[in-house]
């Protein structure tokens, strides 16, 4: 057995290094790197199981185009694919102009791809259409982070989990959806039992195991919880004035907000009784190393910026911030999305943490690009629900998809639906065909996966690591930047995006970060190569990285300082009524991942979680009479599936959970996100996929278990 090499875990945040183990061309191992800083030597099951994902009978191993008459995909070349791809944007783009195109990328695309697709579309096309399946994870806090403290990027480390002595965690299953930083927080309470944990949710989930306080809050009502334990913190003289007074500022108008409303209507906002709020405050107020660890739950919200900022008061009213062992700690779900943010690829962002509306930003983007002046648009592009709403309304036409699933991870599928039927031209560059996304395209081409290149990422902590190619691709597929850098020569760029390697492509986006609050300046290749793995900032090749930020309690704001930012509660987008009387909401399991495109793959992970199911308290289930295994429908007003029930004494009344994996592959129109909405935040844009109004009923037919439908396989 041979070592094929270390990598970085192509699944959540977390960003666990695993060493790949394999023979005879294939992997018979895959282990958690005892040194590496993220996990320890930590493995999940899904990271320990990567092998049977890799050389599976549906990976793309050459270009596919659509065959109109016969609605089927032929394998085609690489110049026969790129040159009609860019005969049909040119021609879009002379018609429509450049706001007529828009690339949607992924947090599991590497940072030399997403620096890339930034670079062509925002620079050279002339348009900010570009996002990111991160909008729907990780948007709201980023903008928290900005709002508040003057910058994204959380100021923390998995480090501080071992010092923190009250760890809350609200808005994250975060057994199930990271489990190997699960683990770690369950080692760190073994070792120090004088540890607390709060757990806010309103499921009594996996993660509850190791809390010492659970407050199963109403779907919905963080801002209240988080406004109300403030609140006591204040009553009861916890805050630190020190801290506030010298490097905070609003602080007045923050504490007059607060008691500007009534803590009983705060609490019955909640929905759980004052004693845990008040228990929740004390052990708060007294800690000494106050660490939270939020995700989903907080973010994926029309509010979800708002949320954020009301949980960094709380560390900021404390104190608890710019200190080991304390701080605002946002899990990103997945291995890049952060990277996704360095290097500009949402829609209002260009690289280095610059925005597309700050003409200084542009101009020293333009410079550098060696653009003429007014090249980048002054206007934010499209957001990821506005794209395909765009595509619906037809102002969109054409739309490139890289290494996501639209068609399962996006709210009010059937809009998407209708959007992708509108498009005139869809791409896809997947590693795998077919998906419920790359069969609606009309060309899909092939990408190299995990192992098969060489791709740089940054974890949740701000950890920066290059993962080696360990083995070739099949057939014809490339890396994703080398399929952008072959597209953009045929559009008339070639001398701009002539690159010989990714790291020469990575060596020229970390110049841009220098001097900007993520500055990887001092985070070369050459460091990369040599298997180092360094967080940001570090400004210089002589610096170790920061494991914490804000250290000084200086705060990249005009004045340094952060900023305390009163937000009310308010009902949700979507209320409850007699005809829809459920809260919907929804989330991951252990077992998978995103859309079942890896996970669906692995027997082992498959028997464990095999099929969708809709949980529900027992109490509603005997109102219902349903039994668990009953077929039960799940009504909105979008549209209505059908589920197999699981009945969970964990689960608050009125309120029902789905996990999100499953999509048309394994059931035909059955998928959870037909029934979501897609209002989204107004100034983060994540939509609202935690919460909507849903009529529940007991259902004739019988939920199918979930296989995998076989496509034609003139569709290969």
């Amino acid at each position: 057995m041979a070592l094929l090499g270390e990598s970085v875990c192509p699944y959540c945040g977390v960003g666990c290094r695993l060493r790949v183990e394999g023979l005879d061309g294939q992997i018979t191992r895959v282990r958690g790197v005892e040194a590496a800083p993220a996990n320890l030597g930590r493995v999940c099951a899904k990271g320990a199981l990567l092998g049977p994902t890799v050389d599976t009978p549906d990976r793309v191993r050459f270009p596919l185009l659509r065959q109109p008459r016969a609605d089927v995909f032929q394998r085609a070349s690489w110049d026969e694919s790129l040159d009609f791809v860019a005969d049909r944007f040119r021609q879009i783009i002379d018609r429509h102009g450049p706001d007529a195109v828009a690339f949607y990328g992924s947090g599991q695309l590497d940072s030399e791809t997403a620096y890339l697709a930034c670079k062509l579309f925002k620079g050279f096309l002339g348009t900010n259409n570009t996002d990111s399946n991160s909008r729907l994870c990780m948007a709201a806090a980023a903008a928290g982070y900005r709002t508040s403290l003057g910058s994204d990027g959380p100021p923390t480390c998995y480090e501080d989990i071992d010092h923190a002595d009250v760890v809350l965690i609200i808005g994250s299953n975060l057994a199930e959806a990271h489990p190997v930083t699960f683990d770690r927080l369950r080692a760190a309470k073994n070792d120090r039992p004088g540890q607390q944990v709060i757990v806010v949710d309103p499921r009594r989930t996996a993660t509850c195991a190791i809390a010492d306080l659970h407050v199963p809050i109403a779907p919905g009502s963080d801002i209240a919880f988080l406004n109300a334990v403030a609140r006591l913190v204040v009553e009861n003289g916890r805050a630190d004035e020190h801290f506030i007074g010298f490097h905070t500022k609003g602080f007045v108008e923050y504490v007059a907000f607060l008691m500007g409303h009534s803590l009983d209507d705060l609490v019955a906002a909640t929905g759980v009784a004052r004693g845990l709020i008040e228990q929740a405050a004390r052990i708060i107020g007294k800690s000494r190393a106050f660490l939270s660890l939020y995700c989903m739950g907080l973010n994926q919200s029309t509010v979800g910026m708002w949320k954020n900022n009301s949980l960094i008061n709380l560390h900021l009213l404390a104190g608890q911030i710019g200190k080991v062992g304390a701080g605002p700690f946002s899990l990103t779900g997945q291995p890049n999305a952060m990277g996704g943010r360095e290097c500009g690829l949402l829609c209002h962002q260009l690289p280095g943490y610059r925005f597309v509306e700050d003409e200084r930003h542009r101009l020293e983007i333009e410079h550098f690009w060696g653009r003429p002046q007014g090249s980048i648009s002054p206007r934010n592009g499209l957001s990821a629900v506005e794209m395909f709403q765009a595509l619906e309304r037809e102002t969109l036409k054409a739309i490139w998809i890289t290494a996501t699933n639209p068609m399962v991870s996006m709210p009010d599928l059937h809009r998407v639906r209708a959007g992708l039927a509108k498009a005139e031209l869809v791409v896809v560059s997947d590693a795998y065909h077919p998906t419920e996304t790359t069969r609606l395209a009309d060309v899909v081409l092939p990408a190299a996966s995990w192992g098969e290149k060489d791709a740089t990422t940054t974890n949740s902590e701000r950890m920066v690591s290059r993962s080696p190619r360990m083995w070739d691709p099949p057939g014809e597929a490339l890396p994703d930047w080398q399929i952008l850098c072959r597209f953009a020569g045929r559009l008339g760029f070639a001398d701009a995006f002539r690159y010989v390697s990714g790291s020469q492509v990575w060596d020229e986006f970390v110049r841009l970060t220098k001097g900007r609050p993520c500055d990887m300046a001092g985070i070369t290749s050459s460091r990369l190569n040599d298997g180092a793995s360094l967080q940001w900032p570090c400004p210089d090749q002589f610096h170790y990285g920061s494991k914490r930020r804000y250290l000084d309690q200086k705060f990249p704001t005009s004045d340094g300082k952060a900023v305390f930012l009163p937000r009310r509660h308010g009902d949700p987008f979507e209320i409850t009524d007699n005809d829809f009387p459920f809260v919907l909401t929804t989330g991951r399991v252990y077992a998978h991942w995103h859309t079942l495109t890896r996970t669906g793959k692995v027997e082992k992970l498959m028997a464990r979680d095999p099929a969708p199911y809709v949980e529900l308290g027992f109490e509603d289930a005997e109102r219902l009479g349903v039994a668990d295994g009953d077929a039960v429908r799940l009504t909105t007003r979008r549209g209505q599936i059908v589920l197999r029930a699981r009945r969970d004494i964990g689960i608050r009344p009125g309120t029902v959970f789905v996990p999100f994996h499953w999509g048309d592959l394994f059931e035909e129109g059955n998928a959870l996100n037909y029934l979501t909405v897609p209002a989204f935040g107004p100034v983060e844009k994540q939509p609202e996929l935690k919460f909507c109004a849903v009529k529940v009923t007991k259902a004739r037919r019988v939920a199918t278990e979930a296989t995998r439908t076989p496509l034609a396989l003139a569709e290969r």
